[in-house]
C-alpha cells in the first residue's frame, strides 16, 4: 500500500485528535503512517509519499504556530515535489469569515509547487459535526480507492 506523512497544524490540540483518527483509519486500510506534530520540512519524507495535511486556522486566517515554519520552508522549496501526493483536511468554525483558510491556503501552495492532489480539500465545521474525528475517518473510507 501507500506511505502517508500526516502533517498536523494545531493550536489547541483538537486537530491532533483528527490526525490520530486518520492514522488509525489509514493503518486499518494497510497503509504505513507517520505523524508529524511539529512538522519540519526537511525531516518529512517526500518521494513516493502521500502527505495528509490536517490543520486548523488561527486568528485572521493564519496557520497554527506549530506548522508555520513548515509552511515557510515549503513556500521556499526549490525541490521537485512532483512525486509527492497530498490531501488536506481543514478543521474550523463557519461562524468565522476565515473558515478553514489555512487548509485552503496550503492546498493552493502545494498545488503551485507541483504536488499531486489526490482529493479535494475536506473542511469540517466543528459547529455542525458532533465528531470531527469520525467525519475525517468516513471521508478517508469513502475515498480509499483514490488514496492507494
Amino acid at each position: 500500500m501507500s506511505s502517508f506523512q500526516i502533517i498536523i497544524g494545531s493550536m489547541l490540540g483538537g486537530t491532533e485528535y483528527v490526525a490520530e483518527a486518520c492514522q488509525e483509519t489509514l493503518e486499518a486500510l494497510g497503509h504505513q503512517v507517520t505523524l508529524h506534530y511539529t512538522p519540519e520540512f526537511s525531516a518529512i519524507a517526500q518521494k513516493d509519499q502521500t502527505w495528509l495535511i490536517c490543520t486548523s486556522t488561527h486568528g485572521a486566517g493564519d496557520y497554527p504556530d506549530n506548522i508555520q515554519a513548515f509552511v515557510n520552508d515549503l513556500a521556499q522549496c526549490e525541490q521537485d515535489l512532483i512525486h509527492t501526493k497530498y490531501a488536506v483536511i481543514g478543521i474550523g468554525d463557519t461562524n468565522y469569515d476565515t473558515f478553514c483558510f489555512a487548509a485552503k491556503n496550503i492546498d493552493k501552495l502545494l498545488n503551485s509547487i507541483s504536488c499531486n492532489k489526490v482529493l479535494d480539500v475536506k473542511t469540517i465545521d466543528i459547529t455542525a459535526v458532533d465528531d470531527p474525528e469520525l467525519a475525517a475517518q468516513e471521508w478517508l473510507e469513502i475515498n480509499k480507492d483514490r488514496l492507494s
